[in-house]
């Protein structure tokens, strides 16, 4: 049975039935099997039940995204943007509730998954305007008496495939631009969050789309993701994951000529310098590194400490995360709470040995915390290591941040681009031409200058460069190079 007691779902649909189904052609649907959502900070308390759609069942919400793809490109904007808007406004106005259900099933803190939910809201309605500002051009030609129109259309098909740590956020920048400019869509959420993919998607199920232009489909990569990525009748696939299925996501699609976009990590530096005001060096490290249990792709987890400040910004680190709370989800108080899964905190924990074993000093952290309720928790963990160390190098996907000490401005720049990803870089420093020589030179995506690497706005471009990303930018104004497709027409007068 479906177990949310905080949750105060008030529907007008059938969906809530004992365990949350799939939305394929307009209908709840129920599944070949069934999967169950644990709650990580009280593992004696799940959150849900749920559908879990095979092959064929993908096949069919592909087949009704086909078939509604058409209407949808041709209906009016304001008809996309209204349904945008009622999508962003009950977001925002249920952002509590929905943040209950985010924190319960992934483990953020309360603080951050209500957050995140009105990040999502926000999200819907700025891209309810977008639907009103599809621009485009009309021009003269260099022959005489032709006009010439240059338009944006819709590609059609576009499968979503989100990640689990932000199971609002996500979806919602990626669906969004994609119902905005005309796009039906099959929709993938982790399973590991599916009650948070449902909730968007019962939301989604009373915005007015016509059947088929939005489907949910919860269900294994192996039968749900591949079907999205072989079927000819999926025009486009926008993924978010780690950097190995990425590669799998773009040969297969690839290979039969279908778009795609790719978001798959980084190894994010955070460079202080001499000059920084150290005070906020630190809470810009802490927040970057451990905050959302440093489940972020943006996250701080490389910390390059000049030298000659390098024992006094430590000692004042440590001290900062000496008061980190470390806790259920939904407890007051709580900064950090427990990792999502057991298998990502065996990974976490596996990583700690391995950099151990490479000569990697362990300055602090890294236990295993007890707490009233059975959950996966953990304290952030900081290393001591050289640049040649994996811990400094690979993506870990947890609470462990790598500290490096540089020799200076330029040893610290090199370092920072010394690694295969380019998602975000940030430096903290007081000089202004240090602050603008690294916004330049930082081989990222997004650069922060006394920010944290991780936290970024919902109304301008994300992405990175080298292995983080692959494709057109997501987010903003720059959404729509992947979400449509622009078409060039001559006419004679």
């Amino acid at each position: 049975m479906l177990r949310l007691p905080s949750i105060r779902f008030t529907l007008k649909t059938d969906a809530m039935q004992s365990m949350l189904r799939n939305f394929i052609n307009g209908r709840w649907e129920t599944g070949a099997t069934t999967g169950a959502s644990e709650n990580p900070s009280d593992l004696g308390s799940p959150v849900a039940e749920y559908a879990r759609a095979d092959a064929r069942q993908t096949q069919q919400a592909i087949r009704a995204a086909s078939d509604g793809a058409a209407t949808w490109a041709h209906t009016t904007p304001q008809r996309r943007a209204d349904a945008l808007d009622f999508v962003g406004s009950e977001i925002l106005a249920r952002k509590d509730e929905l943040g209950e259900l985010l924190a319960r099933e992934e483990g953020k803190t309360l603080p951050e998954a209500v957050g995140e939910a009105a990040r999502a809201g926000q999200i819907f309605k700025f891209f309810a305007g977008e639907a009103l500002r599809i621009s485009g051009e009309k021009m003269a030609s260099v022959r005489p008496d032709i006009d010439v129109e240059v338009t944006r259309e819709p590609v059609g098909v576009v499968g979503i495939i989100a990640p689990w740590n932000f199971p609002l956020a996500i979806p919602a920048w990626k669906i969004a631009p994609a119902l905005a400019y005309g796009n039906a869509v099959v929709f993938k959420p982790a399973e590991l969050v599916s009650a948070c993919g449902w909730a968007l998607a019962e939301i989604l199920s009373r915005a007015g789309l016509p059947a088929g232009v939005f489907n949910l489909v919860n269900g294994s990569g192996r039968q749900v993701g591949q079907a999205l990525l072989d079927s000819p009748l999926v025009d486009a696939i926008s993924f978010t994951g780690s950097e190995a299925t990425g590669a799998q996501v773009l040969q297969r699609t690839s290979a039969r000529g279908a778009k795609v976009q790719l978001e798959m990590g980084g190894k994010n530096p955070l460079v202080v310098l001499a000059d920084a005001d150290l005070d906020r060096a630190v809470e810009c490290a802490v927040n970057g590194a451990f905050f959302s249990t440093g489940q972020r792709c943006t996250a701080s987890s490389r910390i390059i400490v000049e030298r000659r400040i390098h024992g006094d910004f430590l000692g004042r680190l440590l001290e900062r995360m000496k008061q980190l709370k470390v806790g259920p989800a939904l407890a007051r108080g709580i900064d950090i709470g427990p990792v999502a899964s057991r298998p990502q905190l065996e990974q976490n924990q596996a990583w700690l040995e391995i950099a151990r074993q490479e000569g990697a000093e362990h300055i602090t952290g890294g236990q295993l915390v007890e707490c009233e309720s059975k959950g996966y928790f953990m304290s952030p963990a900081l290393f001591l290591a050289a640049p040649e160390h994996r811990v400094a190098r690979e993506e870990i996907f947890g609470p462990v941040a790598a500290l490096l000490v540089a020799d200076g401005y330029e040893h610290a720049l090199a370092l920072a681009n010394d690694t295969k990803y380019g998602l975000c870089a940030g430096v903290c420093t007081s000089s202004l031409k240090h602050a603008t020589h690294f916004k330049r030179h930082a081989q990222a995506g997004m650069v922060m200058v006394n920010l944290p690497t991780a936290g970024v706005d919902y109304h301008v471009p994300f992405g990175g460069r080298k292995a983080s990303s692959h494709g057109p930018r997501e987010q903003g104004r720059h959404a729509a190079e992947f979400y449509t497709t622009v078409k060039t027409a001559y006419t004679y007068a």
